[in-house]
């Protein structure tokens, strides 16, 4: 099997870990060292299954203490997905189309209910502020929290689900490196911390606003970043 698929096997079982075990959010998982003992893989596997699962915003990796739950997984649509994206490479630009109308399909909807509580989204992206000075991992964890907590405004439990698969297979094109080979991309290094908390504020605040163009527009703005920097993985 290539170290991919062992990699994504090896995250599988500590998703199942996560659930069987009733890990809490914030505790810490079994060392690597542990993990590799457990699942017979080798400690580089192991490393780069917790990077996948921070993709997915379910872990977050603490330099010198380990790996610590960041929320609870929730089945998902993630497999038929990366299927098939195995099948037809291509549809990636499908894809990404995809993962840009379910966001703003969730967040329009939620401006249409005038009760909608915002505060799970403010909580995000104070997280996602916080989280530069933590490193890579805590940012791509809290980042795919972020747009999560935007989607969850609609109130459709299945909408969300599916965004969020579609955004973690979206983002495993983003940070292949960073999964693979642990190489962090120039856009998460510190000094680039301004830059992406300006890609990401507007959105929350043309929430905050009731204003559905602004709202739109800012989402729009961070898709088409995302763009730029799958463009600059891929080559």
């Amino acid at each position: 099997m290539s170290t991919s698929r062992l990699a994504d096997d090896v995250a599988e079982q500590i998703r199942q870990l996560i659930i069987a075990k009733d890990i809490a959010e914030g505790a810490r998982l079994p060392s690597e060292r542990h993990l590799a003992e457990m699942f017979g893989a080798s400690r580089p596997i192991v490393s780069q299954a917790l990077r996948t699962l921070s993709l997915m915003g379910l872990v977050e990796i603490k330099q010198g203490s380990g790996a610590y739950v960041m929320r609870r997984p929730e089945s998902g649509i993630a497999a038929s997905v990366n299927l098939m994206l195995d099948l037809d490479k291509p549809s990636l630009s499908h894809l990404v189309d995809l993962r840009l109308w379910l966001e703003t399909l969730g967040a329009t909807e939620g401006l249409r209910h005038p009760d909608t509580d915002l505060a799970e989204v403010r909580s995000a992206l104070q997280r996602l502020k916080e989280s530069m000075a933590h490193g890579t991992s805590a940012w791509i964890a809290a980042d795919t929290v972020f747009h999560a907590a935007v989607v969850r405004t609609s109130g459709n439990p299945f909408l969300t689900s599916i965004y969020e698969a579609i955004h973690t297979a979206v983002i495993s094109y983003e940070y292949h490196d960073w999964v693979n080979r642990d190489l962090i991309p120039d856009w998460l290094l510190p000094d680039h911390a301004d830059a992406q908390m300006a890609i990401h504020k507007p959105i929350l605040d043309g929430m905050a606003a009731g204003d559905d163009a602004a709202t739109r527009a800012a989402i729009r703005h961070h898709h088409e970043v995302m763009l730029e920097h799958i463009e600059r993985s891929r080559r």
